[in-house]
């Protein structure tokens, strides 16, 4: 079991699998038609499509550090996240739920 599964919630430790989920994500599903913001840590595009540069993007996923450890782990599914407000997903192809879990 993980530190992070344990109850370990290091900044470190969340800032560094944080940046390591979403660089899986980007590999497996590249592009920049979604932005993925899990602040303070990390911000990535991924899935091929119309990519934006500035300003607001079409399709936006918005979560916690610890939201998005779990959803990409297989902990906490794409539904029940959003269901209890602990992950915003907005505009088209913003739900990565077909995507998850990537460990």
């Amino acid at each position: 079991m993980s530190r992070f599964r344990a109850g370990g919630r290091d900044p470190a430790d969340l800032r560094l699998l944080t940046k390591h989920l979403l660089a899986v994500l980007v590999a497996r599903a590249p592009g920049g038609a979604v932005e993925v913001r899990v602040p303070p840590y990390a911000v990535a595009q991924c899935l091929v499509g119309t990519r934006h540069t500035r300003g607001t993007p079409p399709a936006v996923v918005e979560t916690d550090p610890a939201t998005w450890i779990g959803v990409a782990s297989g902990d906490l599914s794409w539904a029940d996240a959003v269901d209890a407000g602990r992950l915003v997903a907005s505009g088209e192809r913003s739900d990565l739920g077909p995507l998850l879990p990537l460990a």
